[in-house]
């Protein structure tokens, strides 16, 4: 007979007569919530006790059906598209943003060496300065 490996641990075969030391109550003490079937407990739980999120006061509020979320896109990506004229309809058909959403934010990431007219809802101050540096147009869309 092979003997066994050392490292390897048999596991814990619980409810297999009182003889294994894990009969009867298969290792869950008494009677008790903890001790039925199906039983888990869920995060925050602290026993029956007013948990630490009920004490707790609320505050304040998050109003997010009124926020203005744009799509973004940098100026490295308008370079490399090599566009003269770039809109968000432009940009969508494309694929390079997938929802226009509140609009189009021209972010200032990357570096542009060619002239393009960018039609955006909103630039930021170092976008605008990229694109007309290189001799192209910042164009705002109401």
């Amino acid at each position: 007979m092979r003997a066994k490996k050392p490292y390897k641990k048999n596991r814990k075969r619980i409810g297999h007569g009182i003889g294994s030391g894990h009969g009867k109550t298969s290792c869950r003490g008494q009677k008790g919530q903890k001790s039925r079937s199906g039983y888990t407990r869920r995060g925050g739980f602290e026993g029956g006790q007013n948990p630490l999120y009920r004490r707790l006061p609320k505050r304040g509020f998050s109003n997010v059906s009124f926020e203005t979320r744009y799509a973004i896109i940098n100026i490295g990506e308008i370079a490399e598209l090599g566009h003269k004229e770039v809109t968000p309809e432009i940009l969508k058909a494309q694929g390079t943003i997938k929802k226009i959403k509140s609009g189009l934010k021209v972010l200032g990431a990357g570096e542009i060496s060619i002239p393009v007219i960018v039609k955006a809802h909103r630039f930021s101050e170092s976008a605008k300065a990229k694109i007309e540096k290189a001799g192209g147009q910042a164009v705002l869309i109401a």
